[in-house]
């Protein structure tokens, strides 16, 4: 089974210790200190939509985008409430095609690691920088290869009282990618569920994405640890990027 089709139904469940909230609250703090009041912007990699949902309630026009048709489900039923409703939107990012422009795109919980194939992302990278608007931003984050390495071997449990998740972990040196296959438990009235599901996820170092960064015509690139302003240090488990399509230069207007 693919990844997060069996998932999705429970994808929240499983992540609720994800500070969401903190992560938008970051991307924040970013903008301010770019003097950036965006108007517009997509959620990459979107899943279940908690990130996009943030965004909108900052009375932002967002898009959500995601390559789960079963993710953009759940995400547009959490969004259904909300006074001006996202778009959500089945795609490949490495085929990322909006009707305008946006001024801000952001990928959040390492979404651009499962691209495992180098010159896939670096191409994704690309489709981003064309779909924003000129000084738009664009943020990210990476698990940083120690984290995927340290993985390898290990086994993790999640549960609650309707689902039960075991993930192992496999790191292989010569791929360069970490794999985790999970099998999840998920009760079905008086019966229980089983379904299996791979993930992949590529160890990206910061010099590669940095480099698909310049080579797609990003500038002002900066690389922070996770949710710091401080550079990376050893034993980091999150890479933050963030880089700005052409002019520097604060987004006019009001929200």
């Amino acid at each position: 089974m693919g990844a997060y089709e069996a998932l999705a139904v429970s994808y929240d469940r499983l992540t609720n210790d994800v500070d969401y909230e903190a992560v938008v609250d970051f991307y924040r703090l970013i903008l301010e200190r770019e003097g950036l009041s965006p108007r517009t912007a997509v959620d990459l990699a979107c899943g279940t939509g908690s990130v996009t949902v943030l965004l909108a309630r900052q009375g932002l026009d967002v898009t959500g985008v995601d390559l789960s048709e079963e993710m953009l489900t759940v995400a547009a039923q959490k969004a259904q409430s909300l006074p001006r409703m996202p778009r959500f939107v089945c795609q490949n990012l490495r085929e990322l095609t909006l009707p305008r422009g946006v001024d801000l795109a952001v990928c959040a919980l390492d979404s651009l690691d499962y691209i495992t194939d180098p010159a896939d992302c670096a191409r994704a990278i690309t489709r981003v920088y064309r779909a924003l608007n000129p000084g738009g931003i664009f943020i990210f984050d990476v698990n940083t290869p120690q984290k995927l390495r340290a993985m390898d071997g290990q086994v993790f449990l999640d549960e609650d009282e309707d689902v039960y998740c075991v993930w192992r972990g496999e790191f292989d040196e010569t791929s360069n990618i970490c794999s985790y296959g999970m099998d999840l438990f998920q009760r079905r009235g008086e019966l229980w569920q089983r379904s299996f599901e791979e993930h992949r996820e590529y160890a990206y170092s910061q010099e590669q994405l940095t480099d698909f960064l310049k080579r797609a015509g990003f500038t002002g690139i900066r690389v922070y640890g996770d949710r710091t302003f401080a550079p990376p240090g050893p034993g980091e488990q999150r890479m933050y990027f963030q880089a700005r399509k052409g002019r520097v230069k604060p987004f006019s207007g009001k929200k």
